[in-house]
């Protein structure tokens, strides 16, 4: 059956109006800031001192080869909302590697992913300190390259259980590796090591190796509305502890009241507003096809 060219007209119509509606209802429905993958990129992603988990961005990060050999695994941070951080990805900030000592992870990259832009990206949330200058302690790349300096977490992040990355951009090229104007040489082994410091011991709680650029990095999200409260959680100072062995004080859980949820205030209202438009766009469309 062959449509007349006012039927053809108006079906292009219909076919824009409709094409309208799924644009508005896509942008309205809280796809405002699109999330990149960022899974086919990753060299390494290790969750450190947890399981496997895979974040909102394709980020497979796999439990801590570390297990058992070096440091200690803490889940500390488990009674804390951690904000900045999607809350599906809390996990890999709840958990952390420390040890009393200086410790390493190394990375094997194999010759097809070597030569190119490389970012570290390091995931440190402070979870028992509520003050700052209590944990202060540096990283090295590769044995030579000192390329975090003094990090003060609660400092950097701006206070208790809130995510902080440290975003180190290098590139291998010909053999040798080149961070922060320096260059070494490179035999497909790239070392992550965490010194220790005067205050306290060094930590990570999460990171992974993107191939690309520092541009390419997901930024944090914003402070969330609670993040003053958040920050009155009543955690005890060392001194404040019964006396016993180091590791044991640090894996221990806190006992006292809940963080409150930064996210129970916010407004969801606008999750009726796609199907508002819908129905504003729909009757439109339906008196039409009544006329035909």
């Amino acid at each position: 059956m062959l449509l007349t060219t006012r039927q053809s007209d108006w079906m292009k119509g219909v076919s824009a109006v409709l094409l309208g509606l799924l644009s508005s209802i896509i942008i309205v429905s809280g796809l405002d800031t699109p999330v990149a993958y960022l899974g086919n990129r990753i060299v390494e992603a290790i969750n450190c001192g947890g399981k496997q988990h895979t974040d909102i961005h394709g980020i497979a990060y796999r439990s801590d080869p570390l297990a058992g050999k070096v440091g200690v695994a803490s889940d500390y941070g488990s009674r804390l909302i951690i904000q900045r951080i999607h809350p599906a990805d809390m996990v890999l900030l709840q958990t952390e590697r420390y040890h009393t000592d200086d410790f390493s992870y190394d990375i094997r990259m194999s010759s097809e992913k070597n030569d190119g832009d490389y970012v570290l990206v390091m995931k440190f949330c402070e979870v028992y300190f509520n003050s700052p200058g209590q944990k202060v302690f540096s990283v090295m790349l590769n044995d030579e390259h000192r390329v975090v300096s003094d990090l003060d977490i609660f400092t950097q992040a701006g206070g208790l259980g809130i995510a902080h990355d440290e975003v180190v951009p290098f590139s291998i090229s010909d053999g040798k590796l080149r961070v922060l104007d320096q260059v070494s040489d490179f035999n497909g082994r790239l070392r992550v090591t965490f010194l220790k410091g005067e205050q306290d011991n060094p930590k990570i709680n999460a990171f992974y190796i993107l191939k690309g650029t520092v541009d390419e990095v997901p930024e944090l999200l914003p402070l969330g509305r609670h993040d003053e409260e958040e920050h009155d959680v009543d955690v005890p100072e060392p001194s404040e502890l019964d006396p016993e062995d180091e590791q044991a004080r640090k894996a221990r859980l806190a006992s006292g009241p809940k963080a409150p949820d930064p996210y129970a205030s916010q407004d969801h209202s606008q999750m009726f507003l796609p199907i508002l438009i819908a129905l504003a766009c729909f009757f439109p469309v339906l008196f039409c096809l009544c006329k035909l």
